[in-house]
C-alpha cells in the first residue's frame, strides 16, 4: 500500500535526528521542508532551527530548503541562515529536489531529505531517489487543506509503523 509514500525512517521531531550518524554514513547534504518540519507554519527561523542549521553547516553539511511556498516566505526564513533554497518547488515532483542537489553540488547518494508530509515531501524525495526521513509535524493546528491530507496519511502511517517504529530522542543520541 503506497510504498512510494513510505519514508526510509520516521522520527518524532527533526530535532531528534542524530545528523552526525548520517554524516558518518557519508551524507553531505540535507534538504529540509520548512513549515511544520523546522518551525510552525509561516513562523520565522527560531533559535532552535537556527542552532540546528548552523550546527549542520559547521559539521560539514550543505543545507537547502525546498518548499512549495513563495519566494518571500522561504527567503525570509533563510535570511540569517545562509543556506540554499528552492521556492515553488512543485513537490511531489522531483524537480525541486534535483535543483537543490544541483545548487549544493551533491547527488542522490549523499543527500537526505527531512519533511513532515507524505503526499508532498516524502513522495517527492522518493521520486528524486534520495534518502527520506518523515517527522511528525510541529503544529497541531493546520490549514484545512493540510488537515484533509492528514486523514489518508494516518491510514498509511498505521501500516508503515507496523514495520518501521517511530524514533524519538529517547532512543537516539541527542547529538544532532
Amino acid at each position: 500500500m503506497g510504498k512510494f509514500l513510505y519514508a526510509d525512517e520516521y522520527y518524532d521531531s527533526t530535532y531528534s535526528i542524530n545528523f552526525k550518524k548520517y554524516y558518518d554514513r557519508g551524507y553531505r547534504a540535507v534538504i529540509f521542508d520548512v513549515d511544520n518540519t523546522l518551525v510552525e507554519h509561516d513562523a520565522p527561523a527560531d533559535e532552535r532551527a537556527t542552532k540546528l542549521i548552523k550546527k549542520l553547516m559547521k559539521l560539514g553539511y550543505k543545507v537547502c530548503f525546498v518548499s512549495n511556498n513563495d519566494e518571500q516566505r522561504v527567503a525570509e526564513f533563510n535570511k540569517d541562515l545562509g543556506a540554499h533554497y528552492i521556492f515553488k518547488a512543485g513537490k511531489p515532483l522531483a524537480k525541486g529536489y534535483n535543483a537543490a542537489m544541483e545548487k549544493m553540488g551533491t547527488d542522490k547518494d549523499n543527500t537526505m531529505f527531512v519533511g513532515d508530509q507524505l503526499f508532498t515531501d516524502i513522495w517527492g524525495a522518493n521520486n528524486a531517489g534520495i534518502y527520506s526521513i518523515l517527522v511528525q509535524p510541529i503544529a497541531k493546528h493546520e490549514e484545512i487543506q493540510i488537515v484533509l491530507k492528514r486523514i489518508p496519511e494516518k491510514i498509511i502511517l498505521f501500516f508503515y509503523t507496523r514495520k518501521h517504529p517511530l524514533k524519538s530522542r529517547n532512543v537516539n543520541s541527542t547529538n544532532n
